[in-house]
């Protein structure tokens, strides 16, 4: 059974209760459950303003509730790269390690980047430890970081390994197609 809420230490019980109808909030706000998403529970506060809460899945067993891939983490911060030193420092350990490393290539205003970093940051979840996540923001790093990647558009997500880029994403569609690139693009490539 899959149940969706705020807080993965929430009892079951109170869970199924709260799944239905009207919710009191802590800050003594009422809500109501509208419905579900691929994203989790969707919620309408008063103010019409909408909540969509992550997943967390639930077995029921004989002895109770199950929480799966507790130790897992949901997203993983994305290191930001900021020199043109770091970055060959950053390809020079994942050599040494013989790790792969995607970089996000972004700009501050552009809207499908700053949409797509979070889903990213959940697709490193995934992946973590064996690969690491970057972001550069190209208009706050040195043009000569820019060139070095070839980057032209946004967001450009690269695969990087033994030092040399591997593969590229250019994600100017929709985010979960983006994703599902990204994806075939590791999979691929590791």
């Amino acid at each position: 059974m899959a149940a969706f809420t705020p807080n993965s230490c929430m009892p079951y019980r109170e869970l199924c209760t709260r799944e239905y109808g009207m919710q009191q909030l802590s800050n003594g706000r009422c809500c109501s459950v509208v419905g579900s998403s691929g994203r989790g529970l969707v919620r309408r506060l008063e103010s019409d303003r909408i909540i969509i809460k992550r997943k967390v899945r639930v077995e029921v067993q004989k002895s109770g509730a199950f929480w799966q891939n507790a130790s897992r983490p949901t997203s993983v911060d994305m290191e930001s790269i900021n020199s043109l030193e770091e970055f060959e420092e950053i390809l020079c350990q994942s050599k040494e390690n013989s790790q792969p490393i995607i970089v996000d290539w972004m700009a501050a205003w552009c809207r499908k980047c700053i949409y797509l970093k979070p889903k990213l940051e959940k697709l490193a979840a995934e992946f973590y430890p064996r690969i690491k996540f970057y972001v550069v923001d190209v208009n706050k790093v040195p043009q000569t970081l820019v060139k070095r990647g070839n980057i032209s558009k946004m967001p450009t997500i690269q695969m990087w390994k033994d030092g040399e880029w591997k593969a590229e994403v250019i994600g100017g569609h929709k985010a979960w197609l983006v994703l599902d690139e990204v994806r075939e693009m590791i999979q691929k490539n590791v």
